[in-house]
């Protein structure tokens, strides 16, 4: 794993330098958009829709658009000038129990590591958290976002959970919840409860689920490969250059008045092999002398 991101753990007093990691990767297996006939890659390019010219990625900049249609342009200097209280600071605000927390606000979740001059301060608020069996509310800024999180203890290191604000949870609107509720008899409820009964467990162990989709998937590629059910795209010679819409309809006209040339070049050409070929004066017979 390597560190995304450097900061520390401000905890009362105590600032506990670390190191932040992804603690989630996706195991889906990456397929490219490819050209079906020869297997060649599909590329996506930026262009803008003014002036149709290709942006690189230097001039690429954040735009907020209005509802009239008109845009704020936003650079990343003038995002870097933003506030952010929290920005390479973990802020420990809280401590609540974790079940007080519905799971439909947790975000991403990420893995702290000590930095070697932090490693005690790091282990004393963990095994305080874990003691407490509370987790701790923060607030901090990754990828110029300011989130709320929950710092909690999982497998002897401190894991960040960010979390969603309140107003980026929908409240549920669905006509249903609006009418009367039908009317459920006290078997149903009981044969439901039945159900449930049968098919809990003490704990929830993941590790009996896996990807079928993804075994599938997985199976038929290499069933391919070992067939030798491939395509070798061919090599691309030269990079496509971006075509000018003026300077392309020019070249057609060009392209076309040169073959109109050639064609009645050709035509009177061959109208010159067809005709007749002249035929000489006979020469004339000189008379005799006479005697």
């Amino acid at each position: 794993m390597r560190a995304m991101w450097k900061g520390s753990v401000s905890f009362g007093l105590v600032s506990i330098p670390i190191q932040m990691y992804a603690a989630t990767e996706n195991k889906n297996v990456s397929l490219r958009q490819v050209h079906e006939a020869d297997g060649g890659r599909i590329q996506y390019k930026r262009f803008c829709t003014i002036d149709g010219a290709e942006v690189p990625y230097a001039e690429v900049a954040k735009g907020y658009e209005l509802p009239d249609g008109e845009m704020v342009v936003i650079t990343d200097a003038e995002m870097a000038e933003l506030p952010l209280s929290t920005q390479r600071t973990i802020d420990v605000l809280e401590f609540v129990p974790l079940e007080s927390i519905d799971p439909i606000q947790y975000d991403r979740t990420y893995y702290l590591e000590p930095q070697k001059n932090a490693v005690k301060p790091y282990v004393v608020l963990r095994d305080a958290l874990h003691k407490s069996s509370q987790v701790a509310i923060a607030k901090v800024a990754v990828r110029q976002r300011e989130s709320m999180a929950v710092l909690r203890v999982h497998a002897d290191v401190l894991v960040m959970t960010t979390m969603l604000w309140p107003d980026e949870v929908r409240e549920p609107d669905f006509p249903f919840l609006r009418d009367d509720p039908p009317q459920i008899r006290p078997q149903e409820l009981t044969m439901a409860g039945s159900l449930i009964d049968s098919l809990a467990e003490p704990v929830f162990e993941p590790e009996k689920y896996h990807d079928h989709y993804r075994e599938a998937l997985e199976e038929m590629i290499e069933a391919k490969v070992a067939g030798d059910d491939t395509t070798k795209p061919a090599a691309v010679t030269a990079k496509a250059d971006v075509v000018d819409l003026m300077a392309a309809l020019q070249a057609s006209v060009d392209a076309a008045k040169k073959s109109r040339q050639s064609s009645s070049e050709a035509a009177t050409a061959s109208d010159e092999d067809e005709k007749p070929a002249k035929k000489k004066p006979a020469a004339r017979k000189r008379a005799p002398k006479s005697a």
